[in-house]
Formats: C-alpha cells, structure tokens, sequence
C-alpha cells in the first residue's frame, strides 16, 4: 500500500506572502473577532443603560426634602397628668401631634413674613406628610423631658412637594393634580428661600419600614433589609454544611456506579430548575403540610436553601477534583486515615474554591423574588421582626419583594424608591461578589 502523495507547493509560494486559503483563514478570523467585540459592545451599551435608568431613578431616593420649624410641646396637650409617664403619654394619638405641628408651620411662616393669603390653611399644612405627627410622637416617648420644650423639628414634606424640589412635579403638572397645586408649590419656593424647607440625606429610607401609598416619602427598606438579613443567615447555616458534606461523600467516598450517577445527574439538573418552581415546592411542603408561618424569614431561607444547594455542591465537587491526588496519597503514605486526608489536607485546600461558590450561591439567592411572592413575603410589613431565634418566624419582608412591591404602586414617587432599593441591592450583590474575588485571590494555591 502505497502512501498518499502530499499536495505540490504552489510555484512561487512565500512564507511571507500568503497564499488564497490562508487569507480566507484570517479573514474568518477577523470576522469571528469582530463578532465577539461587538457581543461584548452590545452588552457593555445594555450595562450601561440599565445603570443610566437605574441610578437616574434611584439617586435621588437618598435625598428627602425636609421642613425645619421650632414647635413647642404643650404639655397641656402632650402630657395632662403631668407626671412624664410614658404610658400615659402614649394615650395621646397623632391627631394631637398634629395639631402641634400645623400651628408650629402657620406660625413659622407668619414670623418669616410668607404671605399666605392665596391658600387656606388647609392647603398650607398640606405641605407636611402625613408621617410627620407619628415622628414626632415617637421622639417624645423616646424622650419625656422634651415636653414643655421648643424644639428645632425636620418633618417631612409630602411626596407631592418632594417630587417639585426633585424636577418630578411641574407646575403644569401640579395644575392637573388634587394632591397638590401650583400655589403650594410657590409657597414651597419661598420656605426654600427663607430656609424653612431643603433636601438632605435621607438616612430614613434605608432604616424605615414600608409605607402605606398615602405615605411613600415615608417608605423605607429596614424591614426588607432585616428580612433578608435574615434568610440569608438560615441559607447559610443550612446549605453550607449540607453542601460541603454532600460533596465530600460524592467526590471522595462514593462508590462509582449508576446510583451515584443518577444522583450526580439530578444534582446539575436542579442546578437549572427556575425559581418559582422551588417556591411552589416550599408552599406545598412547608406551608401547607408542616404548617409554618407565610412571610417568616425561614420558610424564605428554606426555600432559598433548596435553590442554592445544588450550585454550592456542584462548585465544592470542583474545587475537591482541583486538588492534586498526590496531596492525598501523600497523606495516606505517612498513615492518614481516609478521612484524615479528606478533612486535614483536601478540604482546607479546597476551601478558597468552596467559599467563592458559598458567596456566588448566596449573592444569587438574595436577588431572587419568585419564590418569594409564592410563599407571601409580598404582604405590607411595618414591624421590625424580632432578634433571632423569634425573629425567623414573624413577618418580613424580602428587597428584591420590596422592589417588585414598590413598582406595582400607583404613586411616581414609589418609582423613585424602587429604583433607589435596586441600586441598595446591586450594592449588596457587588459586595459579595467582591469578597468572593478577595477570597479568592487571598487562598489561592498554584499547583
């Protein structure tokens, strides 16, 4: 049998002209690199816009416009038994705050010499929030000795008002609204001008639970934060250790066969199931047939837990396989125990890998929302949850429910808060990533 005989170099070829298949070679070459630079030209421009839209919405959520006026505590009306008990002081509601608070603005603006003769009174205390008198009675039982006294007070304005300062709300669109009018706005110009009225840091909206729709300068993502806080410690208190050790049996001490294949194929295979499906397992299983509480932070976290599992085994069984085998055959020479060798050299060595898949599996369990909604973390929550161990099972909410919550609210000024709790969320998710990178890099072995 004869050997193929070699293609005849063409007459006249270079190494340094190249010949017509050559130019085709690079030419697909070039086209193939073009495409991949403009895949990532499309995605940086959709980065780019998604953060243009949300930081333009968002940013402003961190500043509220406030209304600075002294108001004198009446006793008479704050504290009629005189004795500054507290629980008696709590008797008195916020209609009698109130009252306080419209008399202290009327006469703030009386003694700046702002006319107000084109509004009525009514339209005049419509500047401040309906949340202000309920600030202001929490600042009194919080201190009693207060009473009697004329303190300097920053109440709300109301959204209407806040939206105005922000470039939100115009004239013309004040002329076509009931909650406000152009003869609010004007006097709004001439508080900011006299100093009675101006933005500042918002340190509420991150500290304040969630507001009724009446209320949405008042509304805050404490509750939500605390929520999540919350889910994300029974996540990981559960999926870790059961992770790591499922992972362990299967890489190191499982036998091979189609068992363990089966299993080795439903694990990648959950890996990719959608959400929601977990968030009907977990209304299904520990809802409606063990009976826990809807809106508690550990239904949150068990469902969470289910979700994230398979990502935190799949990324520990490849950061075990990463090991060398000499590592554990040297360990087995010298008379380590199997496993001795798994838990005194393997897994320490492994462990860089193990926390950077732990984090990635928890910063994408933070985000996620359709389990949520199926398992009623969408419900209005005011009261902070208690401190853990109790504090798992009271009602709570979820940021990224928060988020989904807020968009479905009629009043623009919820728009402004959902984008100001995506950019919270996207701080928190970046963080994550971060310390997973520092992680990383810090116990990262070379082999």
């Amino acid at each position: 049998m004869t050997a193929p005989a070699m293609a005849a170099p063409d007459k006249g070829a270079s190494l340094v002209t190249p010949d017509a298949r050559t130019r085709r070679r690079n030419a697909s070459e070039r086209r193939f690199r073009l495409l991949g630079l403009s895949a990532v030209g499309v995605g940086l421009l959709a980065l780019v816009v998604l953060l243009s839209s949300v930081l333009g919405n968002g940013l402003s959520a961190f500043r509220q416009t406030w209304i600075t006026i002294p108001v004198t505590l009446d006793a008479a009306v704050l504290d009629k038994q005189g004795n500054r008990n507290p629980d008696e002081m709590a008797k008195v509601t916020t209609l009698g705050y109130g009252k306080l608070l419209e008399k202290a603005l009327v006469d703030a603006l009386a003694e700046k010499g702002i006319p107000t003769d084109a509004l009525t009174e009514k339209e005049v205390t419509g500047l401040l929030s309906k949340e202000a008198p309920a600030d202001l009675r929490t600042e009194v039982l919080a201190d009693p000795s207060l009473v009697g006294q004329t303190i300097t007070f920053r109440a709300l304005a109301t959204s209407r008002i806040d939206g105005y300062l922000k470039g939100r709300v115009t004239r013309e669109s004040a002329a076509r609204d009931a909650n406000v009018s152009p003869a609010q706005l004007d006097l709004a110009d001439r508080m900011g001008e006299a100093g009675l009225m101006g933005m500042g840091f918002n340190a509420g909206f991150l500290t304040r639970p969630d507001a009724s729709e009446l209320r949405p300068e008042a509304a805050g993502l404490g509750v939500a934060i605390l929520g999540s806080a919350y889910m994300m410690i029974v996540v990981l208190v559960l999926s870790l250790p059961i992770g790591v050790a499922a992972s362990i049996y299967l890489e190191e001490l499982a036998p091979k066969n189609r068992w363990t294949d089966l299993i080795e194929i439903n694990i990648a295979n959950l890996a990719a199931v959608p959400s929601i499906v977990y968030g009907i397992l977990a209304l299904a299983l520990f809802i409606n047939i063990l009976g826990l509480p809807q809106s508690a932070p550990l239904v949150g976290g068990l469902v969470l837990t289910l979700m994230t599992l398979p990502t935190i085994i799949i990324a520990t069984r490849a950061s075990l396989k990463a090991v060398p085998p000499s590592i554990r055959d040297a360990a087995l020479g010298v008379g380590a125990s199997k496993m001795q060798a798994i838990f005194h050299h393997v897994l320490p060595l492994a462990m860089p890998g193990i926390l950077t898949g732990t984090i990635l599996g928890l910063a994408r369990a933070l985000g996620e929302s359709a389990p949520l909604l199926l398992i009623g973390m969408v419900a209005f929550v005011r009261d902070f949850p208690a401190a853990p161990p109790a504090g798992f099972l009271d009602p709570a909410a979820a940021l990224p429910v928060q988020v989904y919550s807020w968009t479905q609210r009629a009043d623009p000024a919820f728009v402004e808060r959902a984008s100001g709790a995506i950019i919270v969320l996207l701080a928190f998710l970046l963080a994550m990533n971060a310390l997973a990178i520092i992680l990383r890099r810090r116990f990262e072995r070379r082999w």
